[in-house]
Order: C-alpha cells, then structure tokens, then sequence
C-alpha cells in the first residue's frame, strides 16, 4: 500500500465527522464509508442489494472527494458529476481547515452533494 501524505488528525476528523451520520437503527440500509487514499480521500454512500440477481455486494455511490497539498498544507473540494468524475468545486477554496470543509459538505447550499 503507498505511503500516505495525509495528515492522519485530518483523517481521523473525517472518520469521526461520518460516524454518526447514519443512526445505529438503519445499519443495515445504509452506511457512509472513506477510502483514503495517498493524496485524497473519498467519501461514498453504500446501499445494500436491492436485487438478489445482483449478487451480495453494497453499491458505493461518491459524494465528494478532499485532495490534500502537501506544499500548500491545503484540502480543495471536489464534486461527482452524474458520470461519477469529480471537479474541482469552485464555490469553497482551497482550505487548511478540514472542519470547515466538512461543515460545507454538510450545509451543501448547492445541492451537489447530498442531492
């Protein structure tokens, strides 16, 4: 696995930002998951198998995407677009504050992320 450059306090934040996102009582329909990878994380919705012809498998749908700069020290936002690409998402700048990044993700006054 290669070498992460993220700041694991930043990562341990998202993690703990998701946590509770989904109550304890709907486990088994939905969960939020992070892929963390070396220069960004990804944040998906996973719902069960809504066919059994589909196999046993969760569907793993993005809802943003945080790339982190190591010479900046900065976090920029990205969104998915319906092809499941993600852009640069303009309307928040680039940030050292991962709070703050996640309090917009949350706010969502576009309607991007949450839908």
């Amino acid at each position: 696995m290669p070498t992460s450059t993220l700041p694991e306090t930043d990562v341990a934040r998202i993690r703990r930002w998701l946590s509770p996102k989904v109550p304890p009582n709907l486990s088994d329909e939905i969960r939020m998951e992070l892929d963390v990878e070396p220069r960004y994380v990804t944040i998906y919705e996973c719902r069960p198998p809504w066919r059994a012809d589909f196999g046993p498998e969760w569907t793993r749908f993005p809802i943003a995407r945080l790339r982190y700069t190591k010479a900046t020290r900065t976090w920029q936002l990205y969104w998915r677009d319906r092809h499941l690409r993600f852009h640069i998402y303009d309307r928040f700048p680039p940030s050292n504050d991962i709070e703050a990044i996640l309090k917009h993700i949350d706010a969502d006054p576009t309607h991007i992320f949450w839908g």
